[in-house]
C-alpha cells in the first residue's frame, strides 16, 4: 500500500480536468462548480474534471468542442482519455461534487439562474446517459467544498464549508 509521502499531489484549477493512476491524489475547490470522478476499481486509473458551466453546444445542439470549462466536454475527454488508457468508462464509479449556491444577495444574481443547480443536473445526466454508475453525490447546498481524490482508493474526502451569516 502507497504511503501518503508518495503520494504525488495535483491541484486542479477550475475549467480543466485530470486522469492519471495510483500514484495521484487530485485536489481542488469548488463554489458552484462541479466535480465528477471517474474510478476504475481494478485498473486503479481515475479521472477529475472541475467545469464552470454546464453545457456549451453549436448550432446543430451537438457539443462542440473539449474544454474542461463546460461540463459535457470535460466528460466526454475523460471519459476518450480513460478508453486511450484501456479503461472502459462503464465499468468506472462516478461521484459527482459541488453545484453550490454561492450568491446570495448580490444584486441581479436571481435573473440569471441558479448555475451551481444547473451544473449539477448536467453532471448527473451526462455521466447517466454514458452509461456509468454514480456511487455517490455531494451537490447544491450553500457554500463551497474542498475535495481530495485518491486515485489509488478511489475515496474522496470533501469538506462543505457554509457560508459566515451576515455582519
Amino acid at each position: 500500500m502507497r504511503q501518503d509521502s508518495e503520494a504525488v499531489t495535483v491541484f486542479l484549477r477550475p475549467g480543466s480536468y485530470f486522469v492519471g493512476g495510483a500514484k495521484y491524489r487530485v485536489r481542488t475547490l469548488l463554489g458552484s462548480c462541479v466535480s465528477v470522478t471517474l474510478w476504475h476499481p481494478a485498473r486503479r486509473m481515475g479521472a477529475i474534471s472541475h467545469s464552470l458551466l454546464p453545457r456549451r453546444l453549436d448550432a446543430t445542439g451537438e457539443c462542440c468542442g473539449s474544454d474542461g470549462r463546460y461540463c459535457n466536454e470535460a466528460v466526454a475527454r475523460m471519459i476518450e482519455e480513460l478508453a486511450r488508457a484501456g479503461v472502459d468508462a462503464r465499468e468506472c464509479e462516478a461521484k459527482l461534487f459541488g453545484g453550490g449556491h454561492m450568491f446570495d444577495g448580490v444584486p441581479g444574481y436571481g435573473r440569471l439562474g441558479d448555475v451551481g443547480r444547473e451544473n449539477g443536473e448536467c453532471a448527473r445526466r451526462e455521466v447517466l446517459e454514458q452509461g456509468i454508475r454514480i456511487v455517490s453525490e455531494s451537490l447544491f447546498g450553500a457554500g463551497h467544498r474542498e475535495l481530495i481524490f485518491d486515485i489509488q482508493s478511489g475515496d474522496v474526502w470533501m469538506r462543505q464549508v457554509e457560508p459566515a451569516r451576515g455582519a
